[in-house]
């Protein structure tokens, strides 16, 4: 069993755990994540690892209370455990030899990104970070990433936060002014495809981080393929970063949907439990 030393809310549909998880923590590096069940009947649902302590044995993992599960999970308290934490899972991000970078982070993908932008300035790398937001009430980690960063670009739908706009707009004025020795791109497909554009037209290298649906986390199932380059590839075990210049995206999309209607008829089950 493992253990929720800490929760907080990073805004109304986020939170953040830490974990103990002493073999995970020892092994775990920027852009892995970990495979978790609520309890013994739970579905198994990826989250990536948002940050981790090896003197301590913790893990730290942000989720967005979206479905039936992650409504579970956040009902639990510190002091309570997780049934199963299985992880680092996939490859890490790849930091050795960047002079100057741009992470780009949409909503709740931020909490990936952050780690990322982490790593690549620990190891001296100049780091130029985009973050975009719906509006000033779902920003999360500013401070962090402020620290982590030469350059902050906060971005908000409706402005009320940071400047109105895409992020695609902020990473196309930090495109004009600088080199980048790569753009990682984190956060709702949509978004990296159009990220992706952008960086294609100035032939910057791209890396997106890949979330489809996964169950078991070694490629033996295949929910989590995709097709890069024409090519199928899993984003357990050959990502979950990928070449975002050769990401399906369209692809990437429809199968995304494709368990909507079971996952909001789960959620509305669950809210009948809580309420009887």
């Amino acid at each position: 069993m493992f253990e929720i030393v800490k929760k907080e809310a990073l805004n109304p549909t986020v939170s953040r755990m830490v974990i103990k998880a002493p073999l995970v923590a020892q092994k775990a590096q920027a852009g892995q994540f970990i495979i978790l069940r609520v309890d013994e009947r739970g579905e198994r649902i990826p989250l990536t690892i948002a940050g981790y302590d090896r003197e301590a044995g913790t893990v730290t993992i942000i989720y967005q209370i979206v479905g039936a599960t992650t409504m579970r999970l956040d009902r639990l308290q510190e002091g309570d455990c997780l049934h199963d934490f299985v992880g680092p899972l996939g490859k890490p991000t790849e930091t050795e030899g960047l002079k100057r970078v741009a992470v780009v982070g949409g909503g709740v993908g931020c909490a990936i990104a952050l780690p990322v932008a982490q790593a690549l300035a620990a190891k001296g790398t100049i780091v130029d970070t985009v973050a975009g937001f719906r509006n000033k009430d779902l920003v999360i980690l500013e401070e962090e990433f402020r620290a982590a960063s030469k350059e902050y670009r906060l971005m908000t739908d409706d402005g009320s936060a940071g400047e109105k706009g895409l992020v695609t707009e902020a990473l196309k004025d930090l495109l004009e002014k600088n080199t980048y020795d790569e753009v990682i791109a984190i956060g709702p497909l949509v978004m990296m495809k159009f990220v992706s554009l952008l960086t294609k037209e100035y032939n910057v290298k791209t890396v997106v981080s890949m979330n489809p649906v996964m169950i078991d986390g070694t490629g033996m199932c295949g929910g989590c393929r995709i097709s890069v380059g024409g090519e199928t590839k899993f984003a357990c075990v050959d990502g979950p970063e990928f070449d975002g210049h050769l990401v399906d995206f369209d692809l990437a999309m429809e199968r995304g949907r494709t368990y909507h209607a079971y996952e909001q008829e789960r959620c509305n089950l669950f809210k009948k439990e809580v309420q009887e």
